[in-house]
């Protein structure tokens, strides 16, 4: 049995991986919790997931781990090979020291989206759809909220989990550095599976960095990552051939890939851009959470397992006897540093892409963030 929180009432904005992490996390420890999104139905952002061995962990905490493995894909680690497709490097994930997981994995968005929202509901969690914060106003002992629809309710914590748009970061934080374009773009797409991409794989070398994660049995994700300084607007109805073009210097499985785009490819392109609040993630009764806080970009597929452990420590911290903003503070203690390396070094790794910089140099700092990732949060 898991240690009952302090707080007795928490509502989450954002019903994304951060939210729904945080919301699982705290209703297994008695906490009546609800959800809001301004959205009014859930569209599927994104293609794939790739998770690191320390996502998987946070998963396992939170329940799913078993769920995203039946649905999911799970493997070792991360094969780089040349624009021919040909073997330089395995990556082997790092053992973690408190847990026993798979390597690696992979899973559609939409699918680890299911996952958390059906574990939310088991445990008795609303999600409201539509609504949004009109208003809200802190007292000592609660803070007011006054939603879209006219509801106005007391609540012991506000969580904000709104994104990388935040409106809530924009709202406490007002100073806040804006939200930057790293130079890079990245196209996303899902593609059938063949058996020889068992676990996933890094192409290097070439003018982009390329890379294919299996997320099923049956199917897996292609992205790459190109150098667009002035961040271009990519027309969907040709996207399918841009990506071909850039596909056409590469071998082995990608020249399977690109034989198989056409106008039926659901293909997805959005420029990188990165946020990272600082050390200050709360204010008053209100704290924030995942992409809201630090937003990363994809190079070490670890920003979704950033905003999963942020409502595990959430929970963890809202459990211990101390008060709440004591709580808040030692929340943002220990996931200050390790969100920082996160996007830092995703942020270098993308540089040394557009620089072109070797494989070698490229993966020694993959690996290295692995390791430190494999720590405990």
């Amino acid at each position: 049995m898991l240690k009952p929180a302090a707080v007795a009432r928490v509502l989450i904005v954002g019903s994304g991986v951060a939210g729904l992490s945080a919301a699982i996390a705290l209703a297994r420890r008695g906490v009546h919790v609800e959800v809001i999104d301004h959205v009014r139905q859930w569209q599927a952002t994104g293609a794939g997931l790739t998770l690191g061995a320390a996502t998987l962990r946070a998963l396992q905490q939170l329940g799913v781990l078993e769920e995203l493995m039946r649905l999911g894909h799970t493997h070792a680690g991360i094969q780089v090979c040349d624009v021919q497709g040909q073997p330089l490097r395995f990556i082997a994930s790092p053992p973690l020291p408190d847990a026993q997981v798979p390597g690696a994995g992979g899973i559609l968005r939409s699918v680890l989206h299911d996952i958390l929202f059906a574990e939310a509901q088991r445990l008795g969690v609303a999600v409201h759809l539509g609504l949004s914060v009109d208003h809200l106003e802190q007292r000592e002992d609660a803070v007011q909220v006054r939603l879209t629809n006219g509801r106005t309710q007391d609540w012991d914590l506000l969580v904000g989990a709104d994104g990388l748009a935040s409106a809530l970061r924009a709202r406490l934080f007002p100073q806040a550095a804006p939200v930057r374009f790293t130079g890079q773009g990245c196209w996303r797409v899902v593609l059938p599976r063949p058996e020889a991409i068992a676990h996933r794989h890094f192409f290097l070398g070439g003018p982009c960095k390329v890379g294919l994660t299996p997320v099923s049995n049956e199917e897996m994700y292609l992205f790459l990552l190109e150098h667009v300084p002035h961040n271009p607007w990519r027309d969907p109805a040709t996207q399918h051939a841009e990506l071909a073009q850039l596909l056409a210097p590469y071998g082995g499985p990608l020249a399977e890939v690109r034989a198989q785009l056409g106008p039926q490819s659901a293909i997805v392109y959005r420029p990188l851009e990165s946020h990272f609040l600082g050390e200050r993630l709360h204010a008053g009764r209100v704290v924030l959470i995942g992409d809201a806080a630090h937003a990363t970009t994809p190079q070490l597929a670890a920003g979704a397992g950033m905003g999963i452990e942020d409502g595990l420590v959430l929970g963890e911290e809202l459990a211990r006897s101390q008060p709440l903003p004591d709580a808040l503070d030692a929340f943002m203690r220990r996931r200050h540093e390790r969100c920082r390396l996160v996007v830092e070094n995703s942020l270098r790794i993308g540089e040394l892409e557009v620089q072109g910089a070797s494989p070698q140099a490229q993966t020694d700092v993959v690996d290295a963030s692995l390791r430190a990732l494999a720590q405990p949060i």
